[in-house]
């Protein structure tokens, strides 16, 4: 397998949950189990943090991961995608002559991901060469069957057509983990960030992730963290 690299973006600011990227989880600041996950799957040749906080940063480097650089102001606004700050490092490092052929994204608060589904992801990678690996879930209840409100406030079946339809017998669907993702950087590169298809997925359940968007959602996947723990 080529060069690998591990990045963690972890902005500083967050308005919903104050110092979300280094907020206590389960006796630990959250950012810690991502750096954890990618320094014991044993795949990369640099687990990177990606920040514009000095303490984000310390914290980085006390749990074992790299800080070679500050993310500059451009990918440090709250308009720049996850796509922009990668091919930032990607640049960055190529100006200090490393290079990767791999490039693996993981989330700050992604502390649920296990380092056997990383590595599964990335052997896929090797295997099949798509743009990128993407972990999936599957919806819990068929999307197929959702309603919409109406402008009068009545509901009804956005798709009438599978009212009666048996679950079993409706297409499974799947939505984002929002955990990670491995990229082929040569395909990144040359798409400039914009990936619309050549995804391969790796289906996980919905004990192994957890949005956190609010408290509730961190409470959650404490919870979640606990079980698959104890």
């Amino acid at each position: 397998m080529g060069k690998s690299i591990a990045i963690i973006p972890a902005r500083g600011g967050s308005k919903r949950i104050p110092q979300k990227n280094i907020r206590d989880f389960c006796g630990k600041p959250i950012i810690s189990y991502a750096i954890d996950t990618a320094k014991s799957c044993g795949f990369f040749d640099e687990v990177m943090v990606s920040t514009d906080s000095e303490e984000i940063a310390k914290i980085a480097r006390k749990y074992g991961a790299e800080v070679p650089f500050m993310r500059s102001e451009a990918t440090a606004g709250d308009h720049a995608t996850t796509e922009d700050v990668l091919l930032e490092v990607l640049d960055e490092y190529k100006k200090r002559g490393e290079e990767f052929s791999y490039l693996t994204c993981i989330y700050a608060t992604a502390a649920l991901i296990d380092p056997e589904t990383m590595a599964e992801a990335l052997k896929i990678m090797e295997e099949k060469e798509p743009a990128v690996v993407i972990p999936l879930i599957q919806y819990s209840y068929p999307p197929q069957r959702c309603f919409v409100i109406r402008e009068d406030g009545s509901a009804a079946y956005k798709n009438p057509e599978y009212t009666r339809t048996r679950s079993q017998d409706l297409e499974p669907l799947y939505h984002d983990a929002g955990q990670f993702y491995v990229y082929n950087v040569r395909k990144l590169i040359e798409r400039k960030g914009t990936i619309d298809d050549d995804y391969y997925p790796i289906i996980i359940s919905e004990m192994d992730a957890q949005d956190i968007d609010n408290l509730s959602d961190w409470e959650m996947a404490e919870m979640k963290y606990r079980i698959k723990n104890r």
